[in-house]
C-alpha cells in the first residue's frame, strides 16, 4: 500500500529529473532495453490498478549507464497538464493519451537481422531469417511487400538495418569529374571550393496555406527595394503549399515574382504516423495531387513544381522517395539534422544519409534514390552561444519558443548566420509556418529589415531551394556569381499581377470541413465543379457529395 501512495505522490512532481530515490529494480527493467527508450513503472494488473496508472501517467523512466558496467533508472515527468504517451515517446495533452496502462513501447516483429558479432545465420547464404523463422532472399526485404509470415521483412527499413541500404559515400570512387558528388559527413563544399570563395546561401521557406493575410506579410519581407550586392537580384523564398484554405491567385503572384512554389500535401493531416506509413500510391495522391491543384488553379507548369515537404516534420521513408522518383520530384525538404560544429550541406540519396535520423519513430529513407535532400539543419536558439550552456535547438523558427522579442530574433538570426558563414558556408535554412508572422507582428519589421541589410552586405544570397541545387551542380565562386545565369531568371520582376479580382469559387464541403459553411478557392482560372481533394485534384466531381 505504501508503494502505491508513493507512486501517486510522485505523479504530481513536474521537475524534469526527479531527485528522489527510485524504488525500481534495474535488472528487471533494463535487461535488453534500449537506453534511448522511455517506459512506465509496472504497478500491477491494469484492471485492478487503473486509477494508479492514470495518476502516474505523466511519469516516465529510462535506463542509463551506471558504475561498474551496471544500469540505473532515471525518472522524468511531464508538465502537470500533460501525460506521457509511451508509444510516441513524448508528453501530450491528457485527452490524447490512451495508453496510461501500457508499460513499454510496442515494437513490430523483427527478423534475425542484423546478426550480432559472432552470431551464425540459420539460413543459406544470401538469405535472411524472418521473425517467423522462415528464410527469404535478401532482396525480399524492404521492397514494400510483406513476404515474411509475420511481416517482419518490412520492419527493418532504416539506414542502420536495411539489408539493401544505399552504400556509404566513398569520395575515392565518387568523383566530381565523373558527375558524382558525396560527402562522408555532409560538410564538404561542392566542387572543392575554398570557404572564402563560396557564396553564403540563405533559404527562407514557408510551409502551409497561403491566404490574403499572410500574402501581404510575404510582400513586406520580399520587397523589391532589397537587392543582393553581388548580382542586383531581389531576395527569393520557397513556399511549400498545403491545399485547404489556400488562395491560388496569391500563389500565382508569388510565382510571378520569382519565388519557388513547392508542395506540402493536400490534406495536411495532423496525425504524424499517417505520414510515416503511407504507401507510394497514397503519397502520389497527396503530393502529386497537390501539384496538379497548383498547376490548374495557380497556372504554374508542373515541371516547375519539383520539391516537397511532408507535414508535421515527418518523413515517409522509402515509400515517399520511391514515389518521388516515379513522379519526377527533384528534392525533399523534410529530414532534420542535429546541430554540429559544422553544418550539413544538401545531399543526394544516391548514398546513405551522412547523419543520424532525427525524431521519434522517424521513417528516414534507407535505399538509393536519385533525389536531393534539402536537409533542415538544427538552429541554435541561445542568446549567447559562446558562453551559455547547450540547449536543444529548433528546426523551424516557430519552435524557438524562447525568442520573445524582436531584439532576440535579430540576435538569433545573426548568430546562426555567422555559424554557417565562418565554418563551411552550408546554406542557412530559415523555416517558418505560413502563419508565423501573423501571430508575431512585432517581429515582421525586424525580419524584413534583416533580410534587406543582409542582402545588401555582400557574400549573402537569399535563394530558392532549386537555386541552391543549381549552384551545387555548377559551383561558382563569389567573384563570378554576378554572371551565374541560374540565379538571373526573374532577377528583378516588375509589372502587375495576372488578375486583381480572382474568382472566389465558393463550395460546400460538409464532409471534409464540417465547421465551415462554405470553402472558397480563390483563383484567376475557371472555378472547378467541386472542391479539389484526394482522388479529384482537378475538382471535376464524381457525385460523391463532399
Amino acid at each position: 500500500m505504501l508503494h502505491r501512495v508513493t507512486t501517486l505522490l510522485l505523479a504530481f512532481l513536474v521537475a524534469g529529473c526527479l531527485a528522489a530515490q527510485i524504488d525500481m529494480d534495474p535488472e528487471y527493467y533494463c535487461a535488453g532495453r534500449d537506453e534511448k527508450e522511455f517506459f512506465r513503472e509496472d504497478l500491477g494488473d491494469p484492471d485492478q490498478f487503473a486509477d494508479e496508472y492514470r495518476a502516474a501517467c505523466g511519469l516516465h523512466y529510462r535506463c542509463v549507464p551506471a558504475s561498474a558496467g551496471k544500469k540505473s533508472i532515471s525518472a522524468q515527468s511531464c508538465q502537470s497538464e500533460l501525460f506521457f504517451d509511451v508509444q510516441q515517446q513524448t508528453c501530450e495533452i491528457k485527452s490524447k493519451v490512451k495508453n496510461c496502462q501500457q508499460i513499454d513501447k510496442q515494437h513490430p516483429p523483427q527478423p534475425y537481422w542484423p546478426l550480432q558479432e559472432g552470431e551464425a545465420s540459420q539460413c543459406p547464404e544470401g538469405e535472411i531469417q524472418c521473425g517467423s523463422e522462415e528464410c527469404l532472399p535478401k532482396s525480399a526485404f524492404c521492397n514494400f511487400i510483406e513476404d515474411c509470415l509475420d511481416g517482419s521483412d518490412e520492419n527493418i527499413c532504416t539506414p542502420e538495418k536495411d539489408p539493401n541500404r544505399a552504400d556509404v559515400c566513398n569520395p575515392s570512387t565518387c568523383l566530381w569529374s565523373q558527375g558524382c558528388f558525396c560527402s562522408v559527413d555532409g560538410t564538404r563544399i561542392p566542387g572543392g571550393l575554398n570557404v572564402d570563395q563560396t557564396p553564403q546561401m540563405i533559404t527562407i521557406t514557408f510551409s502551409g496555406a497561403v491566404n490574403e493575410r499572410n500574402f501581404r506579410i510575404f510582400q513586406e519581407i520580399f520587397k523589391d527595394t532589397a537587392k543582393h550586392k553581388g548580382n542586383d537580384c531581389t531576395p527569393k523564398g520557397t513556399f511549400f503549399i498545403s491545399h485547404a484554405f489556400t488562395n491560388y491567385s496569391a500563389v500565382q503572384e508569388l510565382h510571378r515574382l520569382g519565388h519557388e512554389i513547392a508542395v506540402n500535401s493536400i490534406t495536411n493531416n495532423d496525425d504524424p504516423y499517417y505520414w510515416s506509413n503511407l504507401s507510394p500510391e497514397d503519397y502520389e495522391t497527396e503530393m502529386d495531387g497537390a501539384r496538379i491543384i497548383i498547376e490548374n488553379f495557380a497556372n504554374i507548369s508542373s515541371n516547375e513544381i519539383l520539391g516537397l515537404r511532408v507535414p508535421k516534420q515527418r518523413v515517409g521513408g522509402n515509400q515517399q522517395f520511391r514515389m518521388m522518383v516515379d513522379w519526377g520530384f527533384l528534392y525533399d525538404s523534410s529530414i532534420s539534422a542535429p546541430r554540429g560544429l559544422v553544418p550539413i550541406w544538401p545531399y543526394t540519396l544516391m548514398h546513405r544519409m551522412p547523419h543520424r535520423c532525427l525524431g521519434t519513430d522517424q521513417n528516414c529513407p534507407s535505399q538509393n534514390f536519385t533525389v536531393w535532400e534539402m536537409v533542415i539543419n538544427e538552429l541554435d536558439r541561445r542568446d549567447d552561444p559562446k558562453f551559455e550552456e547547450k540547449l536543444t535547438g529548433c528546426h523551424y523558427v516557430d519552435q524557438c519558443a524562447n525568442i520573445v522579442s524582436p531584439e532576440q530574433l535579430k540576435e538569433f538570426l545573426n548568430n546562426n548566420l555567422q555559424h554557417h558563414f565562418t565554418t563551411n558556408r552550408a546554406p542557412l535554412g530559415l523555416h517558418f509556418t505560413t502563419g508565423y508572422f501573423e501571430t508575431r507582428r512585432n517581429f515582421l519589421k525586424t525580419f524584413a529589415e534583416w533580410v534587406k541589410t543582409t542582402a545588401e552586405a555582400g557574400d549573402y544570397y537569399f535563394v530558392t531551394m532549386q537555386q541552391v541545387i543549381n549552384w551545387m551542380e555548377a559551383p561558382t565562386e563569389i567573384t563570378a556569381i554576378s554572371n551565374f545565369q541560374e540565379w538571373k531568371g526573374k532577377c528583378e520582376v516588375k509589372g502587375q499581377p495576372y488578375c486583381s479580382l480572382p474568382n472566389p469559387c465558393p463550395k460546400k464541403v460538409p464532409r471534409l470541413f464540417p465547421n465551415e459553411e462554405e470553402m472558397f478557392l480563390y483563383t484567376c482560372m475557371e472555378c472547378p465543379n467541386t472542391y479539389p481533394w484526394l482522388g479529384d485534384p482537378q475538382g471535376i466531381g464524381f457525385g460523391s457529395g463532399l
